[in-house]
């Protein structure tokens, strides 16, 4: 008997490539945007406008935040192996984790097991006050943080929070996880004593569990936004490249210290 692998991806022929039952050149190609199409792929439905615009919002938010770790390890990557683009922008895909880019998955899933918890959900702001409440205060008390709240550069506020929330609205996709996310901005000061801004990893989780996408993917749609923000840090890397002084300036300024042996540790 003959093995069988189904898919309803992509596909090939001699004469044409078929994906998502669609004819590649014809209608897709010049069709679709890649945004819309990335969306289609997760989900083998074609999104609404509305959808793609906030999936694309997100896909836009999380594409390139600066210097940070992902960007520094793929520039640093392509400096001591030129001859590998794919090697450079794997090595700064594997740093997305629990500080960058994986708070997104961390913060969608978090909300999600919230509201399965707390049927029926809220009806009114007031409702998700009180909910929102009672999630911050037994993090609290377990000595856990609230995924996606405080940002090490926006103090005072990140500005793509309210943008996307803005966004999500507009288009009829505020949902409960974008809901019960902003009351938790509103109510923690409450019970931690201060304010700490909504981040924009964050506030993209919740949007992208408010569309439906899987759980289990939101950390690939976060990677595969910060994969056009390494192509960029390597394209001006190349122009004006950087990674050499980021070397030097720490080889050249190590101090050598005594050793510092561990402890072995208690049985």
């Amino acid at each position: 008997m003959t093995a069988e692998y189904p898919t309803a991806l992509g596909a090939a022929s001699r004469e044409t490539i078929t994906l998502l039952g669609h004819d590649l050149a014809r209608d897709v190609m010049g069709e679709v945007s890649f945004g819309e199409l990335a969306f289609w792929l997760a989900t083998q439905r074609r999104p609404t406008p509305g959808e793609t615009r906030v999936f694309e919002a997100v896909l836009a938010a999380l594409a390139d935040h600066g210097f940070t770790p992902t960007a520094i390890i793929t520039r640093l990557t392509y400096l001591s192996a030129p001859d590998s683009v794919q090697g450079a922008l794997a090595a700064g895909l594997l740093g997305g984790g629990s500080r960058f880019l994986g708070v997104t998955e961390d913060c969608g899933r978090f909300l999600h097991e919230v509201l399965v918890e707390h049927r029926p959900l809220p009806t009114d702001d007031a409702g998700w006050d009180a909910v929102a409440l009672e999630t911050v205060q037994r993090q609290r008390e377990a000595g856990k943080f609230v995924p996606g709240l405080g940002h090490h550069v926006h103090k005072d506020g990140d500005p793509r929070t309210p943008r996307l929330m803005t966004i999500a609205t507009e288009e009829g996709l505020y949902g409960p996880h974008l809901a019960l996310f902003a009351a938790i901005g509103r109510v923690h000061p409450q019970v931690l004593g201060r304010t700490l801004p909504l981040n924009g990893a964050g506030v993209c989780g919740a949007a992208l569990a408010d569309l439906g996408l899987p759980l289990e993917l939101l950390r690939a749609f976060a990677l595969l936004a910060r994969t056009a923000g390494l192509i960029g840090q390597l394209a001006e890397e190349l122009r004006h490249p950087v990674a050499n002084e980021v070397f030097l300036s720490v080889d050249l300024n190590n101090r050598p210290t005594d050793p510092d042996p561990l402890d072995p540790p208690d049985l």
